[in-house]
């Protein structure tokens, strides 16, 4: 993982992890790798792993099971959402409302856009699926 110089590892690795658990690599309830495992596949010092599992314990998006491991938490998913829709709405939305004013680009662009992503992303899902 290439690893962005502006932001603390252990929380880019966290939003990997809940990136994970979006994309159904962990699920809830299911159990995510050790801190070892995970920091030997990240290629950073253990200590690194263990602040970031600690972070994602404090909020609640995985929990420790003592003997056990670790492993994610129910509702994770709706957790993980809920929060970064705030920090979009939060943060994004307005620099992407400035940046359209800026730019003089009409909302009816990017609606057009829009549709043709999720055109492509249907069609893409639809050919994955037969491929099964």
């Amino acid at each position: 993982m290439n690893f962005d110089n502006k932001r603390p590892i252990y929380l880019q690795i966290a939003d990997r992890i809940c990136d994970e658990i979006l994309a159904g690599v962990y699920v809830e309830g299911g159990r995510i790798p050790s801190v070892r495992e995970y920091a030997v596949e990240m290629q950073v010092n253990a200590n690194t792993t263990a602040h970031s599992y600690a972070y994602l314990e404090q909020q609640g998006i995985i929990e420790a099971r003592r003997g056990q491991g670790y492993f994610v938490s129910s509702d994770s998913k709706s957790h993980i959402k809920d929060k970064r829709r705030a920090n979009f709405f939060e943060l994004t939305v307005p620099h992407f409302f400035n940046s359209l004013d800026l730019l003089d680009i009409d909302f009816s662009e990017i609606e057009n856009m829009h549709a043709e992503y999720a055109r492509a992303h249907e069609a893409e899902c639809n050919n994955t699926d037969r491929e099964k």
